[in-house]
């Protein structure tokens, strides 16, 4: 077992996210402690250490554990699991927190009652991460380009514990701070998203895909009922990254081919090329976390009387591609209903 004291960070989930914001912590000399399930990639780190490649190249010493190994009481967890994972992370995560503890998600989604429904709902709060980043190997992970790293409490307050956190956090990023509107910030990560969960629809290459005027008007129709699905449930969506929701919601011609545009320019110079969705079908050849994602977004627009019959399209395509019984496809895009702007 591996008992540590209770001032450790805990990252559950050492994988694309979890691993690289532990990594950067533990370098400037934070004391992480990393969770994962996998064992090859635990015992790699382990031996040798965890590597980041890419946008910067180095490797930290770092302890890592599988969650049958843990034991003592922490503050702070950061979970960093795929969205399909996160009720079992969850319930084995809050086994471990201390009396004033809570679980930070470091996810896609919005995961807060499933989080809550195991920790207690003044024991979550939320964050959004937006870079991209694979593993490549057990212990070691390809960051494959910056984006932002906002924390929120979930309703909104200023909190000492996320002040606290964010002095650690600026160890990977030095533009991590705290909003009031966190929500706010996931909704208009959950539109971007939605624009490249669609390019996993097929095998082109992200930069090149969003340049192409003949598509933008199908994946801009899912971004757009994403964000306008927030609205109605009250959030405002907050463009991250040089997405324009504003421009979504009102069908802002310019707004959003230069949302487009910034996207193709931003991916052109990534080394990332397809999305982690895309990965996840085509190399990992594993389920991936479009339906969990979803979920909660079309449930949100059923409950306010909105159209989601596209985002279950998309849904449905992407589990059919997971199944083997759908290929991929250009002509998969053109099942999504074009936005007309």
């Amino acid at each position: 077992m591996n008992a540590r004291a209770g001032n450790t960070i805990v990252v559950w989930g050492a994988g694309a996210i979890g691993g690289i914001i532990g990594a950067y912590m533990a370098r400037a000399g934070v004391d992480v402690l990393l969770v994962d399930a996998d064992k090859r990639h635990v015992a790699a780190i382990n031996e040798c250490g965890l590597s980041i490649t890419g946008v910067d190249d180095f490797t930290v010493k770092i302890d890592a554990v599988t969650p049958d190994n843990l034991a003592g009481t922490f503050e702070t967890v950061l979970l960093a699991v795929k969205a399909h994972h996160t009720g079992s992370a969850a319930a084995s995560a809050a086994r471990f927190l201390s009396g004033d503890g809570y679980i930070l998600s470091l996810q896609n989604g919005l995961n807060d009652d499933a989080i809550a429904a195991h920790a207690g709902g003044g024991r979550v709060a939320l964050s959004l991460v937006n870079f991209a980043s694979d593993v490549t190997a057990p212990g070691v992970i390809h960051y494959g380009g910056r984006g932002s790293l906002v924390v929120g409490e979930v309703d909104g307050r200023k909190s000492e514990r996320l002040a606290r956190l964010c002095d650690s956090l600026k160890a990977f990023d030095e533009t991590v701070h705290v909003t009031d509107n966190v929500k706010g910030y996931l909704w208009g990560k959950i539109g971007y998203g939605g624009i490249l969960i669609a390019t996993a629809l097929t095998n082109e290459r992200m930069a090149d895909l969003l340049a192409d005027r003949r598509w933008r008007p199908h994946l801009a129709s899912v971004a757009r009922d994403i964000v306008t699905i927030a609205r109605a449930a009250g959030i405002e969506p907050v463009g991250v990254d040089g997405f324009d929701a504003e421009a979504f919601l009102t069908g802002d011609a310019a707004g959003i081919d230069a949302t487009f545009e910034g996207m193709a320019e931003h991916y052109r110079h990534s080394a990332k090329e397809r999305s982690g969705v895309w990965r996840d079908l085509a190399v990992n050849r594993r389920k991936t976390e479009v339906g969990p994602l979803m979920e909660p977004v079309i449930s949100a627009g059923r409950k306010a009387g909105l159209p989601v019959e596209n985002l279950k399209t998309l849904v449905a395509m992407i589990g059919e591609i997971e199944l083997g019984t759908r290929d991929f496809g250009l002509k998969n895009l053109e099942r999504l209903l074009p936005l007309n702007y």
